[in-house]
């Protein structure tokens, strides 16, 4: 893991994200790249297509600039590789591109939890890029001390579709020695036969010679409801799901988890592109 990326608005919940990417830097001598998306005024824009420089835009940049030089000199960040980035671009935009130029290997974006997906650290944006993003991206929603994903649960059908973001699971996990703990939910309206379902994962499990996991059909009232209790009653550090670009997120047992989990859900969630 060489490069992690970390948006930021300047918010304590961007501060949050900052930190638990601070601590998965040290362990695996990762560069960090702050990345501060600044949307100015259409008429701004407009100035800056056109080629014309205006007083208010350079203002704003210096502000951010010195902005991120006051988070650059955090303590927690001593020893860590840092690269600023102040980008004038749409976020989910400007996110992608720096990703892409950057060679990025993990996403981490702050969230305010419970306030609603619409909330999520940059508005909506951070929907966007959980949705669209190639890369992993680790939702944070609080500020965790001593960030560890020595249990991270993998909620999933199992299906053919599911083994390629699964690999990109495996690699984040190794830098945990994480125990994978796979879960299947069974609801009333996605019930499959338990047979099917144990073959459905024995098999995935043989695909990838697992060792270091276990396995769980948990029932429950709906899917969500699932993740988030099975998650708990093993006390789970992460969570760990797949996203559809073209529908939100994953895209489990035949249909279409709510975005709520992510809002509900107080554990770190770490999300992979189908």
């Amino acid at each position: 893991m060489k490069r992690i990326l970390v948006p930021t608005d300047f918010s304590e919940h961007a501060e949050d994200a900052l930190k638990v990417a601070a601590q998965i830097a040290k362990k695996n001598d990762s560069e960090i790249i702050i990345l501060h998306m600044l949307e100015l005024p259409h008429q701004m824009n407009d100035a800056i297509l056109g080629g014309t420089s205006i007083p208010e835009t350079m203002l704003f940049m210096k502000k951010a600039n010195e902005m991120l030089d006051g988070i650059s000199s955090k303590p927690y960040l001593d020893g860590i590789s840092v690269t600023e980035i102040v980008k004038m671009d749409k976020p989910i935009h400007g996110i992608t591109q720096v990703s892409k130029d950057y060679e990025v290997d993990l996403i981490i974006m702050g969230s305010h939890g419970s306030s609603g997906v619409e909330e999520l650290l940059i508005g909506s944006n951070t929907e966007k890029v959980v949705r669209n993003s190639e890369i992993p991206v680790l939702v944070i929603k609080k500020e965790i001390p001593n960030f560890n994903a020595a249990n991270i649960v993998f909620a999933s059908d199992f299906s053919e579709e599911t083994k390629k973001p699964f690999e990109k699971l495996l690699n984040f996990t190794q830098f945990f020695n994480s125990k994978i703990h796979l879960v299947t939910i069974c609801t009333p309206n996605s019930f499959k036969p338990t047979h099917a379902l144990e073959k459905a994962m024995n098999d995935f499990i043989d695909h990838f010679k697992l060792t270091n996991y276990t396995k769980q059909i948990y029932n429950d009232t709906n899917i969500e409801k699932g993740i988030l209790n099975f998650s708990n009653s093993i006390n789970a550090d992460t969570i760990g799901m797949c996203t559809h670009g073209r529908t939100g997120f994953a895209h489990f047992f035949n249909g279409s988890i709510s975005e709520g989990l992510v809002n509900h859900s107080i554990k770190p969630v770490i999300t992979f592109k189908i």
